[in-house]
């Protein structure tokens, strides 16, 4: 058995969820994916995987089993861009990982590291928090945009290596007899926006807990008519007339800005402004390809032009580049 593909074959498992998709990814049949598990299974004497007439998840030995894969692969990677790579040109796999809100930045972020580094070869997934911070701290994720925040209260063993401010806005249709005129919008009151038709993410989505926690300090509760999971989904309700308004971060409002039936409007008492960190993992040696990227990040300027999305309102609803940490070590002995 070779042990870094079966790592890795168990890796692709816990992603996919199903071995069938799992063993097209690594390029083999189902029949062999599953052999490498049960020899997994055989060299530690624990079941690793929780099988019914599908895949049911991991055991708990298996967690521990994928904690370590992530980290041996980490490892195996890193060793093999610094043994096969120059570091005036670095190269290869980068993940980043990102809360759905934040997709705008990464996005941008992904194109300037392109360009910046040819060689790299970035892969961007949309996860939640809790998926963020496990993947921080098992090495499966190279670098990830969430709530610099949550990471410090919850000790997640990760570096802010950059942030910048967020507010939360509104973005709702505009008034028909005012469009094609130039106006200045006035704030609106939390309190006022609770009471409109609102479109919002779903309970169990951080950025969903923020939004709430400020109707609360507005005293007032909301009862969105409209719920989703999905960013891109919540942006459509509003475009398409599903629902009258939406609160959400103005990086992701101004997405909508060129739309003439839009608009953002500031919302105040409280005014609520989120910080979004770049995190790296802390602890592990990091490869060739994190390190180019943390040495891009490390730029004030150009952390600036990658997170100022600019244009219009969305200008108005965020502070860019708020914070740089000291350069991070590649975990390599000094």
């Amino acid at each position: 058995m070779n042990l870094l593909d079966a790592m890795r074959y168990l890796s692709a498992l816990a992603q996919a969820r199903h071995f069938g998709r799992a063993a097209e990814a690594c390029h083999i049949t189902q029949p062999a994916l599953s052999n490498a598990i049960r020899a997994l299974e055989q060299e530690f004497g624990v079941t690793i995987v929780r099988r019914g007439r599908q895949y049911e998840g991991l055991t708990p030995e298996g967690e521990r089993v994928l904690a370590s894969a992530h980290r041996m692969l980490h490892e195996r990677e890193a060793l093999r861009q610094e043994l096969g790579q120059a570091r005036a040109a670095p190269g290869g796999p980068l993940l980043l990982a990102c809360v759905p809100t934040a997709l705008p930045v990464a996005a941008r972020l992904v194109a300037r590291l392109r360009a910046a580094h040819p060689a790299l070869r970035p892969t961007l997934r949309s996860l939640s928090s809790p998926e963020i911070e496990t993947g921080l701290e098992e090495l499966s994720i190279d670098l990830a945009l969430g709530y610099a925040e949550r990471i410090e209260a919850r000790g997640v063993r990760a570096r802010v290596a950059a942030s910048y401010r967020e507010r939360h806005v509104l973005l709702r249709r505009r008034d028909p007899s005012a469009r094609g005129r130039a106006r200045r919008v006035a704030p609106l009151r939390w309190s006022e926006a609770a009471a409109l038709p609102l479109g919002l993410l779903t309970p169990e989505m951080h950025n969903r807990h923020i939004v709430d926690e400020a109707f609360a300090q507005a005293g007032v509760a909301v009862r969105p008519v409209f719920e989703t999971n999905s960013v891109l989904a919540l942006l459509l309700a509003v475009t398409e007339g599903a629902v009258a308004a939406s609160i959400m971060p103005g990086v992701l409002a101004g997405q909508a800005r060129r739309d003439a039936q839009l608009e953002i409007v500031p919302l105040v008492e409280p005014e609520v402004t989120v910080t979004m960190g770049l995190l790296a993992p802390q602890g592990g040696r990091l490869s060739l390809a994190q390190q180019a990227a943390l040495g891009c990040v490390a730029e004030a300027g150009w952390w600036r032009e990658t997170v100022d999305l600019g244009g219009g309102d969305a200008a108005d609803a965020v502070d860019a580049a708020a914070h740089h940490s000291s350069p991070l070590s590649d975990g390599s002995p000094t």
